[in-house]
């Protein structure tokens, strides 16, 4: 009882809670819904309702979230500055950086180096300080990134040094994060680390007040997306890490009591669908191919393909597409009845009014920064305080104050505010999937819902109006999606991405051929199926609904683990701390061999001398993140890949580059506990 360790995932629709002993065995567990307004109310109902004897013995808290992932999927970043040395419009525009900054700013500097690390433009700091200055008060960070800072950081230290001078607000640099040459994807990694702190802190002292509330005095470590822990501090400056924390605990914690050589994990939460492979036991990890929403990031993490499905995903009418679902999350129907039961009176109206584009539609809050709040109109400030009085019917304020509709829409827009609609939870209730909420609420909201898509959008006309009938249309849109998400990504994993015409007919090649094997359909000539040594795992509180028809439909072996609705609060808790650091050598002219370490280019006149050099400083560097992120006993392993060619075989190789990572890993040693979070890490 002396080594307990908590397990905490915030996620969108639930925050889980879980006790392990010494053995890793699950000793308590606790589901409750998240409340996005105030996420220490949600975390500190988890733990009361954790036995309190057992919370004494706590040594460990560990954290996972897929907040920074929803945010990311959802548009959901706030305010941030962006310092681009060297880029041009052209970049800006293609990498659609300005979606990202959410309200904030590329500023474009003169200043640059080559490939090579040499400077082309001497850095313009007159205009950078101006910049500064003219955004302190509209953004919560700031992002700087060099066109090749990769192979010469000095231009980004320089602006780094120059923003610290000037303000607190966190900043954070390309090179700091990303090591690879494309110089507007490490932009973009840096615009969502930027975006991402405030969601980060505002998780992190949550967490550290209801610790301190529950007189928990242990160490707080945070997941980051290759499944390995981070101190609260790291996570504070480099949150773009944690982007898929969520999904990687989830991937650990489906393995925690299984050893499956070869499976696919499939995580399904409130808002997205996450995807990912274990090989030879491994998770598979990914620097260039993981994909969040339309964007990929230059960050280590466990290899995974995260789409808008979940639970709370919204249904609606998509033109000549027919049904769809998602990404946009919304508040199911059945929830909102279930925290609002005097609202049942006014579901039921809905279903006898005629229907608008806003039937089923009420509005409440979510979260907002400080700075957000600040910055709000008049109305926009009117707004917040009726959202936060209660949930707002949006028909009825459009009759009566379009001002105050049009700011609530914007305030949904810029992801502090929350519409309800239909969902796919409210479909499963109907169908006696799930009983969780309300399910008197949910049939209404389909009646109404089937009213809408045929009176307004021309949907359906000759279907059932049976609620479980269209249910089940809703039901069978899911599975679709999951089949074929789960076919994008197991054809994308070391292969060229698919077109969607070729994964739309190797998904019906595949149905029609598990179809065919299992006597439901005439046998083909040809089919395909999946490689009998995988597995399907599935974990989150939605797969009971869904994953036993799906992995039938795909000829997969499905494993539900016994606590797979809290996979991720025991991922948080059992896995370790990983740091890597990779140095590139690079020959910028023939007999000289560049080392380009975070201190700048070294140059050797052997290859061999360059790579003694590069090994002695990712390994430091890499020992020195270990322990800064609270590992002992360090151990350091170093992998070296060089890009060279022959042309005959008597001939000397030409060298192109040389990339040597290290990879430092350690057990979690004694670290600051959570009552210790410095002031000084974020806003």
């Amino acid at each position: 009882m002396d080594s307990i360790r908590l397990g905490i995932d915030t996620g969108g629709t639930y925050t889980d809670a879980v006790l392990l002993d010494e053995s890793d065995s699950v000793i308590a567990s606790t589901k409750v819904l998240t409340n996005q307004k105030n996420l220490a109310t949600s975390i500190d109902r988890a733990i009361t309702a954790l036995p309190c004897a057992m919370l004494e013995h706590t040594r460990l808290v560990s954290l996972s979230t897929t907040l920074g992932t929803n945010a990311i999927v959802e548009g959901r970043g706030t305010p941030a500055c962006l310092l681009l040395a060297g880029y041009d419009e052209r970049q800006v525009t293609r990498s659609h950086l300005q979606e990202l900054v959410a309200g904030g700013r590329c500023i474009l500097l003169r200043g640059a180096h080559d490939a090579a690390g040499n400077e082309t433009e001497s850095l313009d700091l007159v205009h950078a300080e101006k910049a500064i200055h003219d955004n302190l008060k509209f953004v919560t960070a700031f992002g700087i990134s060099g066109i090749f800072s990769v192979r010469n950081p000095n231009h980004e230290i320089a602006l780094q040094q120059l923003v610290r001078s000037m303000t607190a607000l966190p900043v954070t640099c390309g090179h700091e994060l990303a090591y690879s040459l494309d110089a507007s994807r490490r932009a973009i990694t840096v615009a969502l680390n930027a975006t991402l702190v405030p969601f980060i802190d505002q998780l992190i002292r949550s967490v550290q007040d209801t610790l301190n509330a529950h007189n928990i005095d242990a160490p707080l470590m945070i997941v980051k997306g290759d499944g390995s822990l981070v101190t609260t501090n790291l996570a504070l400056q480099r949150p773009v890490e944690t982007i898929l924390s969520g999904p990687a605990a989830s991937v650990t914690g489906a393995l925690h009591g299984i050893s499956p050589d070869n499976a696919i994990v499939a995580d399904m939460g409130g808002t997205t669908t996450d995807i990912a492979f274990i090989v030879d036991n491994q998770p598979v990890l990914s620097h260039a191919r993981t994909k969040i929403g339309q964007w990929r990031p230059m960050v280590d993490s466990i290899r995974v393909l995260s789409i808008g499905l979940g639970g709370d995903s919204e249904v609606g009418f998509g033109g000549g597409e027919g049904l769809v679902i998602g990404p946009r999350r919304v508040m199911p129907i059945c929830l909102l009845a279930h925290r609002y039961p005097e609202l049942m009176p006014r579901l039921k109206a809905h279903t006898e009014m005629t229907p608008t584009s806003r039937s089923n539609r009420f509005a409440v809050p979510l979260f907002a920064t400080e700075s957000q709040l600040d910055n709000l109109s008049a109305t926009g400030r009117r707004a917040w305080i009726l959202l936060s009085e209660y949930p707002v019917e949006i028909d009825t304020v459009v009759k009566k104050d379009r001002q105050l509709a049009r700011t609530i829409a914007e305030m949904v827009r810029s992801g502090i505010a929350l519409y309800t609609g239909y969902t796919p939870s409210d479909a499963a209730h109907v169908l006696g999937l799930m009983n969780h909420w309300s399910a008197e609420a949910a049939m209404l909201a389909t009646k109404t819902w089937r009213r809408q898509m045929r009176q307004i959008y021309g949907w359906g006309r000759r279907s059932s109006d049976d609620p479980r009938d269209v249910a089940r249309v809703v039901h069978e849109k899911v599975l679709d999606m999951i089949t074929h998400a789960i076919l994008q990504a197991s054809l994308n994993t070391n292969q060229r991405p698919r077109s969607k015409s070729e994964l739309t007919a190797l998904h019906h090649m595949i149905l029609e051929g598990i179809s065919a094997s299992t006597g439901q359909s005439e046998q083909s000539l040809l089919s395909l199926s999946y490689d009998p040594r995988y597995q399907l795992i599935a974990v989150g509180a939605p797969v009971s609904s869904y994953y036993p028809q799906a992995s039938a439909m795909l000829g997969l072996r499905l494993r539900m683990p016994e606590h797979a609705a809290v996979a991720s609060a025991i991922g948080a808790v059992v896995g370790t701390i990983v740091q890597r650091q990779r140095v590139t050598i690079t020959q910028p002219n023939q007999g000289v061999f560049r080392v380009h370490d975070p201190d700048g280019p070294r140059d050797y006149i052997d290859l061999d001398s360059a790579a003694a050099h590069a090994e002695n400083a990712a390994s430091s560097i890499a020992y020195a993140k270990a322990s800064a992120a609270g590992a002992v006993r360090v151990e350091v392993n170093i992998a070296r890949n060089d890009n060279a060619v022959k042309a005959d075989e008597e001939a000397q190789p030409v060298f192109f580059e040389s990339t040597i990572t290290a990879t430092a890993s350690g057990r979690i040693g004694q670290i600051t506990s959570a009552s210790s979070l410095s002031s000084n890490a974020a806003p």
